[in-house]
């Protein structure tokens, strides 16, 4: 029976074999939450909003007992078919065939969840078909399982008497992820705090572990956990909630008898006195790259009112560089930054409260586990002022009060904030609406309670405490290599020559499979007809006012303000672009007029919902080499704070004031964050490295946040190798300080755009402190740029596994050809980098991308057992496009494509984009001539591009990786400089 509605339905109604348990009002988002069950047990949230980007997600509570990743492999595997979808992958083959905003699949400690969001209601139910087949209904074939999993495999897939090696997707792309130190910890803080839960383990699997697992373990534990009883439903939008459970009835419900699963997670028993964990992770950086972190287990975070109490006083002690708690650890000179993983964490079944400091030499531990403990101690003695608790509480606010999809679909966002206390026994509403946590709160304080102070002193008191004691070992990277080795010779010891004949089989078995086309025509699709030909106009009115152009956009923000303010710079000197970023950094979190970093946080905690600043990089649409810089001050408050916020922003350009101390805090925090995100962000670095030895913006880009900007850091913090002592620090950072007095005033002299997007109600905030601090005449700067590097670079850190990149130098946006080589790109990442740097090759990852505005084609890889391999898959990209390619492969591209040039926006976000873009000269004409063009692209044109730009002779080469490359690719006629991170 379909069932019909209109409107939110009332408790107790039956819809088809669900039962409408609550229906909650959620003013602070204009929407309505509908809590349904089902008769086979599955829980249902639908969230009735006026949106018109739909969500959906299936979460199934996850519990592995052991480190064999389990979940995260089966995560992997139930997407690569399904019975009413037996192509090989059908999650990746439908990328191409949808006008997703979000599609993805996660696994967590105790979770997997599988959501995606659209524009397009067609789109939408092919995805939930999709989805609900691939979770309930995969075919889990063997051959996907050693995949993505593990399997054994010779070098020689047909030799017997080449080396054994082992492979996998998930093998290798854990591999990668446990080689940083943040990931390490994440690991280990699980195990030192809940022993004897499955926090304890692994979920993505640990890569000694994941050769333990078999097939039958796989398909025993889908089986168990991905049943509806097991199930968590969520679905978002301004959409027909009685066609989305028809829609899941028919499909799923109807198919499946009751079961019984428990996958409660216990209480974990309390420790009788604090414990100590000592962890090493793959790392060079014996000096400053030991962290420490005590760490104490809470009460059930599906306690709302707790929740709420946590989350507020781990912000008032730790939310800004003037908090009680971080500004004493940062100015002890102990350690360079907060340890990773500080704060309050609400992703366990118990709570989390964390801190410590990072950027520690060995011997640390006594130290630092002192200074919190005795810090701690001291705010719970002295006690809170009363202006940090509410300028919390006013960020509680903002948070509540905010709907943005920048950064992730707000209709995802408000599935996670609901499934944290969901999953765990707790009432969902509470992750969405805290008012009566809020005046239960705002009641204690105003009684005079001592309610923070108590809670610290219930906290100094707990046994229930770790401190975890990271430190690196230069040594465990080549002790990894072998012990796997070591691993291999152990499993294999006792192989029989029909064991290794079975390996041989099984991998030719795999390679033919791979090498099969499917018929993805059973996949469902869109056309090229759904793509909108237009792109977003909103509405926005231009005054000039002085020097300044000020755009003013009306949006339903909910009673927020943006103000963003971009400063055209005028030429600056050589010696001022490396130095750019790090002003950028530094000067939201120093002071200004008159008011030094800790009173300036304050204030800015107070009144706004956060300002920052960042250097970019533009070009013109018809002239790549018309460079010009821009620094873009930016900030946000509620609408009665508007005012403040322009004066914050005024102080923060206009009078500036840094101190040494200040900065030498700030530049080693960076530091330690820069060196931290190599590992896990390689594929990002190895492209910039690659694109700025063809591009004159990527040599900005590559010096602003690439290793050359990390190896200017390193020189400025860390000096000449073999110096000693502060004074040569000090001499440094007053010639940065020096510098940076140079950009302020040369900021001051730039061109400055101001956008601000308020209510039509607060569209007329006076913004005169800004407009009227320029008053100069420069003229934009256009520098001019030489490739900071030629010929093929490489990286060297502590990874075992590769980030490969190439790179070609294209074309502006308006030329012709520019709309080819998007499509190119998109064809060969869906097509070709996937099946070739992923199926075949092993790496997490493999893609291609084009720049539009910066005219860079580039392809990478990322997590990648392979050096040399990889850049001859990069090489035969060309062979690739004389396969037999058809229609559906070139539509696939275009629509693809298209999503790039219509990305999800918000009310924060869409006027902003619209005006800067104007302004830059990307106006709608440029930007529909562009997509009219991308509609018409043809499989000729893609050979044609591929053909003039992207050849031999133009290709730049970059690489981070664990290990000298160039002994692997002699064969290609390469030949690396390397250099160390």
């Amino acid at each position: 029976m379909t069932m019909q509605l209109t409107k939110p339905p009332t408790v107790g109604t039956p819809l088809g074999r669900y039962t409408v348990e609550r229906v909650e009002a959620l003013p602070e988002m204009q929407g309505t939450l509908v809590l349904l069950r089902h008769e086979l047990g599955a829980r249902h949230a639908h969230v009735i909003r006026e949106d018109d980007n739909l969500a959906f997600g299936v979460t199934f509570p996850t519990v592995p007992k052991d480190s064999t990743g389990v979940a995260h492999i089966l995560e992997h595997v139930a997407l690569m078919g399904s019975q009413k979808y037996p192509v090989p992958d059908p999650f990746f083959a439908m990328a191409p065939r949808s006008l997703n905003t979000f599609m993805n699949a996660m696994t967590a400690n105790d979770w997997t969840t599988y959501p995606f969001s659209t524009r397009n209601v067609q789109d939408y139910f092919n995805l939930l078909s999709v989805y609900l087949d691939a979770t309930f209904f995969p075919l889990l074939r063997y051959e996907s399982f050693r995949q993505d999993g593990h399997r054994f495999e010779f070098e020689k897939l047909d030799d017997p008497t080449s080396t054994l090696k082992l492979q996998g997707v998930v093998y290798n792309e854990m591999k990668g992820a446990m080689a940083g130190a943040g990931s390490v910890m994440w690991r280990s803080l699980g195990k030192a705090l809940y022993p004897d839960l499955t926090y304890a383990v692994n979920s993505g699997g640990e890569p000694n572990d994941i050769p333990g697992l078999t097939y039958e373990g796989l398909r025993a534990f889908h089986a168990a956990h991905y049943h509806p009883s097991n199930a968590f439903f969520f679905t978002y939008g301004n959409q027909d909630l009685a066609r989305v459970l028809d829609e899941i009835e028919s499909h799923v419900m109807a198919r499946f008898a009751p079961q019984s699963l428990d996958v409660s997670v216990p209480d974990q028993p309390d420790f009788a006195e604090p414990r100590r964990v000592d962890v090493t992770y793959p790392g060079s950086d014996t000096e400053r790259g030991g962290q420490v972190l005590l760490a104490w287990k809470l009460g059930r975070s599906s306690n709302p009112d707790l929740n709420l109490r946590w989350s507020v006083l781990s912000d008032v002690l730790l939310g800004n560089p003037a908090a009680p708690l971080t500004r004493p650890l940062i100015e002890s000179g102990v350690g360079s930054a907060l340890a990773d993983l500080t704060g309050y964490r609400d992703s366990f079944r118990e709570g989390a409260f964390a801190v410590g400091l990072k950027g520690l030499s060995a011997g640390k531990a006594a130290e630092v586990e002192k200074l919190v403990l005795d810090t701690l101690a001291g705010i719970a003695r002295d006690g809170i002022p009363a202006d940090l608790i509410a300028s919390s509480l006013h960020q509680f606010e903002i948070g509540q009060k905010e709907v943005s999809n920048s950064g992730y679909p707000y209709g995802l966002q408000v599935m996670f904030r609901l499934m944290g206390p969901w999953l765990y026994g707790g009432d969902p509403v509470t992750g969405l609406r805290l008012d009566a946590e809020l005046n239960s709160l705002r009641a204690d304080l105003d009684s005079g309670k001592r309610v923070f102070e108590t809670m610290l002193e219930e906290l100094l008191a707990l046994p229930h405490r770790v401190t975890m004691v990271v430190t690196p070992d230069p040594l465990l990277a080549s002790q990894a290599e072998q012990a796997e080795r070591e691993l291999v010779e152990r499993l294999s010891k006792d192989f029989t020559d029909e064991d290794r004949a079975r390996i041989v089989r099984e991998s030719l078995q795999l390679q033919s499979l791979q090498a099969q086309e499917s018929d993805p025509n059973v996949l469902p699709t869109l056309a090229l007809s759904d793509v909108t030909p237009g792109v977003q106009r909103p509405d926005y009115s231009t005054t000039q006012e002085g020097r300044a152009l000020v755009g003013r956009v009306p949006q339903p923000t909910g009673g927020l303000s943006y103000l963003d303010v971009q400063i055209r710079l005028p030429e600056l000197p050589a010696d001022l672009l490396d130095v750019l970023p790090l002003y950028t950094y530094a000067v939201t979190r120093s002071g200004a007029a008159g008011q030094d970093y800790a009173e300036l946080s304050r204030r800015i905690e107070a009144v706004t919902g956060g300002v920052g600043a960042s250097a970019g990089v533009g070009t013109a649409p018809d002239d790549l080499s018309a460079v010009r810089l821009a620094v873009t001050f930016s900030g946000k408050a509620l609408a009665r704070n508007a005012e403040a916020l322009v004066a914050v922003l005024h102080d923060l350009i206009a009078a500036p004031e840094f101190t040494r101390e200040r900065t030498r805090q700030l530049l080693e925090q960076r530091l330690s964050g820069m060196k931290a995100s190599v590992v896990g962000s390689g594929s990002a670095y190895a492209d910039r490295l690659a694109s700025a030895q063809v591009s004159a913006a990527a040599v900005l880009e590559e010096r602003f946040g690439g290793l050359t900007s990390l190896a200017t850091l390193k020189a400025i913090v860390e000096g000449p190798e073999g110096e000693t002592g502060a004074e040569g620090l000090d001499a440094r950072i007053d010639a940065l300080l020096g510098q940076f007095a140079q950009l302020q005033e040369l900021i001051t002299r730039g061109q400055p755009l101001l956008c601000l997007t308020a209510t039509p109600d607060d569209i007329g905030l006076d913004v005169q402190p800004i407009t009227t601090l320029f008053t100069g005449d420069a003229a934009t700067g256009r520098p001019a740029l030489a490739p900071l590097t030629t010929g093929p670079q490489a990286r060297t850190t502590d990874s075992p596994v590769a980030f490969n990149a190439i790179a070609y130098p294209t074309v502006p946006y308006t030329h012709p050809d520019s709309p080819a080589l998007l499509v190119l790109s998109r064809l060969l990442r869906s097509e070709y980098m996937l099946k070739e740097i992923r199926e075949k090759g092993g790496a997490y990852g493999g893609g291609a991308g084009f720049d539009t505005r910066g005219g860079v084609f580039s392809m990478t890889s990322y997590r990648d057992p392979h050096i040399a391999r990889t850049y001859q898959v990069f090489r035969d990209a060309r062979a690739f496009l004389d396969t037999p390619l058809g229609e559906r492969e070139l539509t696939e591209a275009i629509l693809t494509a298209s999503k790039i040039l219509d990305p999800l926006t918000s009310p924060d976000t869409v006027g902003r984009l619209r005006f800067y873009g104007d302004q830059a000269g990307f106006t709608p004409e440029v930007q529909e001539a562009f997509k009219a063009r991308l509609l018409a692209v043809t499989l000729d044109d893609l050979r044609r591009v591929m053909d003039t730009y992207l050849t031999p002779e133009r290709a730049a080469y970059a690489l981070v990786a664990g290990r000298d490359p160039n002994t692997e690719v002699e064969g290609l006629g390469l030949k690396f400089e390397v250099q160390g991170v």
